[in-house]
């Protein structure tokens, strides 16, 4: 079964919406829905917004509801000319910026413990243009994460989830997808502002993609 792990419950509706749900609980402090999503079985986890929030969701999901394919969607930053706001992009590798073992190992940031990489890879379909993830927990207009960000890791987009939900998935050996959609553009004014303006249009593209999406 698929599984969509979803940081907020606005960007989660649009899915909602369309599947014919036949369970909607709470469990561990997370809503749970499971249903069917243009004739496939499917379940969606919100999960709550940041890494640790995103990991509980993703193992939930592969525990509980059995998900042997994990596709988390949500809206997210664009870091360079290559985004377009409400424009919809797959991620073919994921790093978590905010995590630096540097110091005690000498490897580049973002490489987990566990990994001689920095990125993880995840699944694509080809569905849409692919691009590289940058997760971390904040939410900002901080010009040296902005440098990290472009200079050193040479992401295209920055989350709050997704290379969270990469990681669970690599230890569970379960199959991993990410969609993100374009809310705001690093350079074009407050992150927090372009956020709030543009999450209508980014609901109507996740709404249009859906099947798409879901493969």
């Amino acid at each position: 079964m698929k599984c969509f792990v979803i940081a907020m419950e606005n960007e989660a509706e649009p899915i909602i919406r369309a599947m014919k749900a036949e369970r909607n609980i709470i469990f561990c402090g997370k809503r749970i829905l499971t249903g069917r999503l243009f004739g496939q079985k499917v379940s969606i986890v919100v999960c709550g917004v940041g890494k640790v929030n995103a990991a509980c969701g993703t193992q939930i999901a592969v525990d509980e509801l059995g998900a042997e394919e994990i596709i988390n969607v949500g809206v997210a930053g664009g870091l360079n000319s290559t985004l377009e706001v409400g424009g919809i992009y797959e991620i073919s590798h994921a790093v978590q910026y905010d995590f630096d073992l540097t110091q005690l190992n000498g490897t580049p940031i973002g490489t987990l413990d566990e990994c001689k990489e920095n990125y993880l890879p995840l699944s694509v379909t080809g569905a849409f243009p692919t691009k590289r993830l940058a997760t971390g927990d904040r939410f900002n207009d901080s010009q040296s994460d902005y440098r990290l960000l472009t200079d050193t890791l040479e992401a295209d987009i920055r989350d709050m989830e997704g290379g969270a939900v990469a990681q669970v998935c690599m230890h569970a050996n379960v199959k991993c997808r990410s969609v993100k959609i374009i809310s705001d553009l690093a350079g074009s004014g407050s992150t927090t502002e372009q956020f709030k303006r543009n999450l209508s249009l980014c609901f109507k593209t996740l709404e249009r993609s859906l099947e798409k999406i879901l493969g």
